[in-house]
């Protein structure tokens, strides 16, 4: 009886417009990129803006979809991470976030000592500043590049999409 009432309170929500967007859910989208670096893992980390501790797994859940297989929701087995072409779902308790992604140098795979990129490091992004009370919907995150268009060894977090091509180009290094 509990279930045929949950299931009408649910069918009636939905018809009358009244289920509406988690407002701490955010979507980070890492487009796909060009040949190997696609393939580049860039790990999730949140931390709470005001303490600084790591939070990534104790405050935020997280599922993934392929953007080229959208509304098939899958399930992190462990860490929370982006390869080109997927997009995490965030669903954050409420709070302020700085949200980084970053590679270590043993995992950034093609771009290693025989086929090197100007950082030889850890690859970090920059530091994204999230707020629950005043929310984005979606953060991009694309890697860097030289000058000459080069892959550099980092990554980019941003609230506005990168120009798209046919694949996502680089955000070129200031």
């Amino acid at each position: 009886m509990l279930l045929l009432i949950c299931g009408i309170f649910l069918c009636s929500a939905q018809n009358s417009g009244d289920i509406k967007h988690n407002p701490w859910e955010l979507i980070i989208y890492r487009p796909q990129n060009n040949g190997d670096l696609n393939y580049v893992r860039c790990w999730i980390k949140l931390e709470d803006a005001v303490t600084g501790e790591d939070v990534t797994y104790t405050k935020a859940k997280a599922t993934y979809e392929w953007a080229s297989i959208p509304d098939v929701v899958n399930y992190y087995q462990k860490t929370y991470y982006l390869d080109g072409g997927m997009a995490a779902h965030l669903n954050l308790q409420k709070g302020k976030y700085n949200i980084t992604v970053y590679t270590p140098k043993d995992k950034a795979g093609y771009f290693t000592s025989q086929n090197p990129c100007s950082n030889e490091g850890d690859w970090v992004s920059n530091t994204f500043y999230y707020d629950t009370e005043n929310p984005t919907k979606v953060i991009f995150v694309i890697p860097t590049a030289d000058e000459n268009g080069f892959y550099n060894g980092g990554w980019y977090i941003d609230y506005k999409a990168p120009k798209y091509f046919k694949m996502t180009t680089p955000l070129r290094s200031q």
